[in-house]
């Protein structure tokens, strides 16, 4: 007897399927990363490349925020896509994720920045080629390192850049640990993720101008070391004071206090539900490191 088709597909797919719940939640966290970084990064190189003839500010805050957006949809059923090690760290100082998780979340986060960088360089490959003679440039009119990473206006000093990552990943924090807070106005599950892209939107268009608000270590980090070993040299490093650091360590310090803010000025402010209404809200109710967020 040969099996049936259904059961040759179930079995294909029983073998295919991870057992682990970390790897697949490490595995969505690549992905998620991974389309936000192709296409975000993707609207500022259409943007750059085009020489503002195919998109501007408003394009790349818009398609920044929508990759978020889809990005989100994409996996947060799984890891709650989080897409970003400063909200991943934040959940865990605030107990609503286990610690243990937080290297496999960021490792994922981090190279799946990485990949999708690569992957961007790949599609536009030919444009940068020919952008400046095939010169691959951080600084100048025909820059294009900063496709993949932030890097600071030039007056910005290194304090004015510090406190700028704070307070952007302040609010951005602030404002996500709200949206999932059932016991504030609450956004339906379906809709978070389109309420963070608005939020990504109104901070990048308020708080962009200084380095344009990486508010992400992955979304950074590693594309700019991509950027380093693909032609624009190890200077990714050193351009503008060397700024790398602040988009890495100005978020989770920014996470942390945004969090702490909503905490203290909202949640705890809260008054004490029903038990047996708060027994029937938490059945339905997403673990906690089910938060969902960004750029």
């Amino acid at each position: 007897m040969h099996p049936e088709k259904g059961e040759e597909r179930k079995s294909l797919k029983q073998r295919l399927a991870l057992k682990r719940s970390l790897a697949k939640e490490t595995l969505a966290e690549f992905l998620g990363t991974y389309i936000m970084v192709v296409l975000g990064c993707g609207s500022v190189a259409q943007a750059i490349l085009s020489r503002g003839l195919f998109g501007g500010i408003v394009t790349i805050n818009v398609g920044f925020a929508m990759a978020v957006v889809v990005a989100i949809y994409a996996t947060a059923g799984i890891s709650g896509g989080h897409i970003n090690p400063a909200v991943s760290f934040a959940l865990c100082v605030f107990g609503r994720m286990k610690w243990f998780k937080l290297p496999f979340y960021m490792g994922g986060q981090f190279l799946g920045a990485f990949a999708g960088a690569a992957t961007l360089f790949g599609i536009y490959y030919d444009g940068l080629m020919s952008f400046a003679g095939g010169k691959l440039l951080i600084t100048g009119e025909n820059a294009t390192a900063h496709i993949f990473a932030t890097y600071p206006a030039p007056y910005l000093s290194v304090v004015n850049a510090f406190a700028d990552e704070v307070v952007a990943t302040m609010l951005l924090i602030t404002v996500v640990f709200a949206i999932f807070d059932s016991r504030n106005m609450g956004v339906p599950k379906s809709l978070q993720p389109i309420v963070i892209g608005l939020l990504i939107v109104s901070i990048a268009c308020s708080l962009g101008l200084n380095s344009g608000c990486a508010m992400n270590p992955a979304r950074d980090l590693s594309p700019r070391l991509f950027t380093a070993l693909a032609g624009w040299g190890f200077e990714v490093f050193t351009a503008g004071n060397n700024f790398w650091w602040i988009p890495v360590v100005g978020p989770l310090v920014g996470a942390v206090i945004g969090g702490l803010i909503y905490v203290l000025l909202i949640e705890i402010h809260h008054p004490d539900p029903d038990p047996d209404i708060k027994a029937e809200q938490s059945e339905d109710k997403p673990e906690k490191y089910e938060l969902s967020v960004i750029m």
